[in-house]
């Protein structure tokens, strides 16, 4: 994985709630994951969203073991986050702490009965989209998440781009448009960042979601950190 420049990351984290990180992910292996959502074997779970409320389209779950590549980014990606996941925690004045090694973040995921994998492929046609949501999935939740987009926007679909809503305590919602090219991830928030206000920091709920998808059809990994129950 290429070197990603942590400070830059954490401030656009801390000003946006979001951050982008150019080409994470090269044009082949961005098709050969894309690849893999017709191979059943792979994946665990199915869901049409659509049959729950959650918008048009679907998307399934990996099954253990996790392809190599995805494995890889959330091993790797997850000590510099798990850094600023703590400084966040302790900045929102929540008690929970992370370790910095994400084997031993889901060893406690598994104990408390979060044991299946939550890392996801989305596939969307013409008409989809993504209510907005978060990815809690349990007691124990890893509060910052990625999505990669695997398809080329203009080229392989139009539309569906990637959303993120803020909810600031009296205030009303502010909306992040973030546009994205293949291979390129965003970093944002499961459900809570911290805002610097003129009495500290102060808890702010985040929601993510994709807008209609115009034509053609679109691919994104989705990368949780934590387990689910």
């Amino acid at each position: 994985m290429m070197a990603l420049d942590w400070q830059t990351i954490e401030e656009a984290l801390n000003a946006h709630g979001c951050a982008v990180l150019p080409g994470l992910l090269d044009a082949d292996a961005c098709a050969a994951l894309a690849a893999q959502y017709d191979e059943a074997a792979h994946f665990r779970s199915k869901v049409v969203m659509q049959r729950h409320g959650f918008g048009q389209g679907e998307y399934q779950y990996w099954a253990y073991p996790l392809p190599a590549p995805v494995a890889a980014l959330r091993a790797q990606l997850y000590p510099p986050l798990a850094a600023i996941a703590n400084r966040w925690h302790a900045s929102m004045g929540l008690d929970s702490r992370f370790p910095l090694g994400h084997a031993d973040f889901l060893a406690r995921c598994h104990l408390a009965g979060q044991a299946r994998p939550t890392p996801l492929l989305l596939r969307y046609r013409e008409g989809d989209y993504n209510c907005l949501h978060q990815d809690l999935y349990g007691e124990h939740v890893f509060p910052l998440q990625l999505a990669i987009l695997l398809s080329r926007p203009q080229v392989d679909f139009t539309g569906g781009e990637f959303v993120l809503t803020e909810q600031r305590p009296r205030m009303q919602s502010r909306v992040e448009v973030v546009p994205l090219a293949q291979g390129d991830a965003v970093l944002f928030p499961v459900a809570l960042r911290p805002v610097n206000g003129t009495r500290g920091s102060y808890r702010v709920n985040m929601r993510h979601g994709v807008s209609r998808l115009c034509s053609g059809m679109r691919h994104t990994l989705g990368i949780i950190f934590h387990d689910a129950s």
